[in-house]
C-alpha cells in the first residue's frame, strides 16, 4: 500500500519549485498534482497518455480540443491522448491531480 496526503505532496512540490510532482509512478500509469496559481499561463502541450484531471482546489476553465468547461473543486474532466488541452482564466490558485495511463514520461 501507498498513501498520501495532500498537504504534504503540496509541500513537496512547492518546495522542488515546480507546478507539477509525480508522486506515483507504476506500471500502467502515474499520478501527480499539477498547481497554477490564479492568473498563470498553462504551458502544457499534448500528451501521449490518455489523463484524467481531478481539481482539488481552485476555480479556472479548461479547454480540451475546441470544447471549454468551468471546472472547480470536485470537477474530473478526461483528456484523450494527444488532445491539445489547456487550464485558462484561472480565478483562483489551482491545485489538481493528474493520472497517466500509461505511465507519463
Amino acid at each position: 500500500m501507498k498513501a498520501f496526503r495532500l498537504d504534504e505532496l503540496e509541500a513537496e512540490r512547492a518546495a522542488n519549485d515546480g507546478a507539477y510532482l509525480q508522486f506515483l509512478r507504476e506500471r500502467n500509469m502515474s499520478v501527480g498534482l499539477y498547481a497554477l496559481d490564479a492568473g498563470a499561463l498553462d504551458p502544457q502541450q499534448p500528451h501521449n497518455q490518455d489523463e484524467v484531471y481531478f481539481v482539488v482546489s481552485g476555480r479556472a476553465a479548461i479547454t480540451v480540443g475546441t470544447e471549454t468547461t468551468p471546472v472547480g473543486r470536485g470537477s474530473v474532466v478526461y483528456v484523450p491522448a494527444g488532445v491539445p488541452h489547456k487550464f485558462h482564466h484561472i480565478t483562483e490558485d489551482l491545485r489538481v491531480m493528474v493520472v497517466f495511463s500509461p505511465p507519463e514520461g
